[in-house]
């Protein structure tokens, strides 16, 4: 039997606290009936699943790519405070594992996100992401990763330094910018100068779909989670 040309590379189990409704053996019966021989765990600033998600993936024969959703601050990651206009001083990032290297490396970015970073969220900074990159890939992250946010300011020669910023990390090939289709307002215009960065940088784009249940008529119950 053929496999499926998509993946999920960006999902949040029960395990990203408050704000995934996701079990996985419902999210591996789900995938393996859509053909699909691989799926991701990115869960919101921790890896508290990754080992029950390997170990069920296993038992379902589908590939885990183990990763997170971590929180990054603008500046450094001492720095406290909140962010201009409110917010709580944080972008997301997605982050995947590649290798035993980047495993062990993503373990040493959520520890010090927790130890030195923690301001609301857990948070890493870019001093740290260069220096725990090797054997992690990067992708841009959702409508609060730091190039989207620029693009939907419309601060584009701004998000496009960053976007360079990010690939210059991860060495001009681990860094992908991240594309979703999901229906949230602004999403497609976002999508649109997302894909212009990434052809003026010649940066690739992956298709993801920020998974938070595995149903639509589960969404009531995710929105009950976030109260």
């Amino acid at each position: 039997m053929s496999h499926a040309e998509f993946v999920h590379l960006h999902v949040h189990s029960q395990y990203s606290l408050l704000d995934g409704a996701i079990r996985f053996d419902e999210a591996f019966d789900l995938a393996k009936k859509y053909r699909m021989d691989s799926l991701a765990l990115t869960d919101h600033g921790n890896m508290f699943g990754a080992i029950e998600f390997y170990q069920t993936a296993i038992k379902h024969g589908i590939k885990p790519i183990v990763g997170c959703e971590i929180y990054i601050a603008p500046g450094s990651r001492f720095e406290k405070k909140t962010a201009a206009g409110g917010g709580e001083g944080n972008f997301h990032l997605t982050l995947l594992v590649k290798n035993r290297t980047g495993y062990f490396n993503l373990i040493k970015l959520i520890s010090l996100a927790h130890l030195e970073g923690f301001y609301y969220k857990p948070r890493i900074d870019k001093e740290l992401l260069s220096k725990y990159h090797e054997g992690l890939i990067c992708l841009s992250g959702c409508l609060k990763g730091e190039v989207a946010q620029l693009v939907g300011r419309g601060e584009m020669k701004k998000a496009l330094q960053t976007a360079e910023e990010y690939r210059k990390i991860f060495d001009d090939r681990r860094f992908f910018i991240e594309l979703m289709k999901n229906g949230v307002e602004n999403q497609a215009l976002v999508n649109e100068r997302l894909i212009e960065i990434g052809r003026e940088l010649f940066i690739p784009v992956v298709a993801t779909n920020d998974c938070h249940y595995l149903h639509r008529e589960d969404a009531q119950a995710h929105e009950i989670l976030l109260c």
